[in-house]
């Protein structure tokens, strides 16, 4: 089989144009795309807890530990105690960090305008059904791995 008619490799080279496209436009403004999508998944108003970051992001924690600290460094967040369970710390956006939210949240309305603008949204249904249906295989093998289920594996 050809590696441009399997599944994954469409998906894969699809997120990398995007991926450098998204970043191509982050570093205008002395971002890049990991850090846009991180401050996009910050509540604007509440922050949000350091421990559902990761898993929104489908990040290890190691990394994301490290970019918290470089995003603090750099002024775009802080760490709060949450003010109900102190034993939880809630990433807050600062000024700064709300800023280069707003530029990270517009450049991906401009894409998806620019996507629903050349193609028909018919086309664009069918792909969003696809693609739960993949995530939704990928994530049904997933539990049959880990619960050890080797049988029918993937080749």
């Amino acid at each position: 089989m050809r590696k441009e008619k399997t599944v994954d490799f469409q998906i894969k080279w699809a997120w990398h144009s995007i991926s450098r496209m998204y970043n191509t436009y982050a570093t205008q403004y002395d971002i890049t795309m990991a850090v846009g999508y991180v401050l996009l998944n910050i509540d604007v108003e509440n922050g949000t807890p350091a421990t559902k970051i990761a898993p929104m992001l489908g990040m290890e924690p190691r990394s994301l530990v490290r970019m918290l600290s470089n995003l603090e460094k750099r002024g775009l967040i802080s760490r709060e105690l949450d003010p109900t369970d102190r034993r939880f710390v809630r990433i807050m956006l600062t000024e700064a960090g709300k800023e280069k939210r707003e530029i990270s949240k517009q450049g991906v309305i401009d894409f998806n305008n620019m996507i629903r603008e050349k193609i028909p949204l018919d086309k664009l249904a069918t792909f969003f059904d696809v693609m739960t249906e993949i995530n939704k295989i990928v994530d049904e093998e997933n539990i049959r791995i880990k619960a050890g289920d080797l049988s029918d594996s993937i080749d």
